[in-house]
């Protein structure tokens, strides 16, 4: 299968008129994206995903890195990041399509006894990379999205494409992360089961060492480490998730500016408000009830 025939199946699995936009979900974990036009740089939270390109170019912004992704090309991602990201080729002719697997890291971590040590990643890697997608990868996501509706071939069928789609996410050049992750005691583990502790509990104070001991490294290791892969300081990160918190509870217009500071942890609205700023390049009084502000940059 080709990306082209590829794009034509997913055209076919959107409702309404060719020119309408949407998004759909024809398989567990899987979601289809179409845009006819360039969408406003915006903030997000990228959990671990798999995202084709199969029309269209979009843009992804991961620390000070800009990763830009077109046609027939993959951007994986290992960790949760904090991203920015807009389509900036759409058009109603040929709009954006693209395809959304949220990655499953037990399922990666089950390859392990399979792929071996010969797999294990020595050379340094990132957590956000885009590369050529395998023709044996759009292969694999073709037949997940093509997935029957009988129930019994679904699912039996389902959890065996999606063991190939990981498997060959592991053996793709940009899979670096993903073969570091196959070790329970990697520092790409220890940065994960970090960056989950932080998630949980992001509206309180961050006690670094604490963390780094929590997870088992010296603080020194753990704060290189998490950079290398998040591209930001623990303390940077956790900030990123309060201010995404605070622009979603500002979108659903449901509080005040003063409440939703306190609320994602912050001790004073004025910080608040001068971070919230400087982060989306306007105070968040101008965020209350903007329906969608905070949606997806897929």
């Amino acid at each position: 299968m080709d990306i082209q025939t590829l794009a034509a199946q997913v055209a076919a699995h959107m409702d309404g008129p060719p020119e309408a936009e949407g998004t759909t979900a024809p398989a567990p974990g899987m979601v289809l994206f179409k845009r006819t036009r360039p969408t406003e740089l915006r903030a997000a939270l990228y959990e671990p995903v798999v995202c084709l390109i199969l029309q269209g170019r979009k843009e992804v912004t991961v620390g000070e890195s800009a990763l830009e992704v077109g046609p027939g090309e993959s951007l994986l991602i290992s960790h949760d990041m904090p991203v920015t990201a807009r389509i900036i080729a759409a058009r109603p002719e040929v709009p954006y399509l693209s395809i959304v697997l949220m990655l499953d890291l037990p399922l990666i971590r089950s390859l392990y006894e399979e792929v071996g040590d010969a797999l294990v990643e020595r050379a340094p890697a990132r957590s956000a990379t885009v590369h050529e997608a395998d023709p044996r990868l759009i292969a694999a996501l073709g037949r997940y999205v093509a997935l029957p509706d009988e129930p019994v071939e679904r699912k039996v069928m389902a959890p065996l494409l999606l063991r190939e789609i990981h498997f060959r996410l592991l053996m793709a050049p940009h899979g670096g992360m993903l073969r570091q992750l196959l070790r329970h005691d990697s520092h790409a583990s220890n940065v994960s089961r970090a960056i989950t502790r932080i998630r949980r509990d992001f509206r309180t104070a961050l006690a670094v060492p604490d963390l780094a001991r929590e997870v088992g490294m010296s603080v020194s290791s753990f704060h290189k480490h998490f950079r290398d892969i998040t591209s930001s300081t623990p303390l940077q990160y956790q900030k990123e998730l309060r201010l995404l918190e605070a622009r979603r509870m500002l979108s659903a217009g449901e509080h005040a500016v003063t409440t939703i500071a306190y609320e994602v942890g912050y001790g004073s609205p004025n910080q608040f408000s001068r971070e919230y700023a400087r982060k989306f390049g306007v105070p968040p009084s101008a965020h209350l009830a903007q329906t969608g502000a905070a949606a997806g940059a897929w």
